[in-house]
């Protein structure tokens, strides 16, 4: 019972790191990347539609990313999307292409990313805490109903516990990476 709790435990951790590591890499670094995008829907026929089903998207330099739209006549519509996205872009389109120049980041933005950056991996510090909070209260249920000894449940307890510092520690190895990546010129 307690290796099951610490499975779970486990899992859901990981789980939280993934999501942190997916939210980090949306935050540009002012290099081009084709997941820069993944947010991005398209009013295609009355259906939201994602913009990568819609567009071959790939990596033209280091600051631009040029996009072939599948279906010619819906290029004025995922241009309107990516101009009315959150991500401060303009596409120009030339002929078949919709070029998406990334502007560069200015030291002032690139603080503010990091601090973007430092919320999000403190909420993904938190739902790890959490995660251990509930754990540890699997444990003191299983105690109560004189499942498990108290030696077990102590011992349970520190093992959730190194569990909670390695992922804790993995979130801050990503945090780290992340505002390397940004504060980079």
């Amino acid at each position: 019972m307690i290796n099951e709790i610490k499975l779970d435990a486990k899992q859901r951790m990981e789980k939280t790191v993934e999501s942190l590591r997916s939210q980090i890499s949306k935050v540009r670094t002012g290099r081009a990347h084709p997941s820069i995008l993944d947010s991005v829907t398209v009013n295609y026929y009355g259906v939201e539609t994602p913009l990568k089903q819609l567009a071959n998207i790939t990596i033209e330099d280091s600051r631009t990313l040029a996009l072939t739209v599948f279906d010619k006549s819906s290029s004025g519509a995922v241009e309107k999307a990516i101009m009315t996205s959150d991500l401060g872009l303009n596409p120009a389109a030339a002929g078949a292409v919709i070029r998406i120049p990334l502007p560069a980041l200015t030291e002032e933005r690139r603080r503010d990313l990091v601090k973007i950056v430092r919320a999000e991996a403190e909420q993904g510090r938190v739902a790890i805490r959490n995660i251990r909070r509930d754990a540890n209260s699997d444990l003191k249920e299983l105690l109560k109903e004189k499942e498990i000894t108290e030696d077990e449940e102590h011992r349970g307890n520190e093992e959730i516990q190194k569990l909670t510092d390695t992922f804790v520690a993995k979130i801050d190895d990503l945090l780290a990476d992340k505002e390397r990546d940004l504060m980079e010129v």
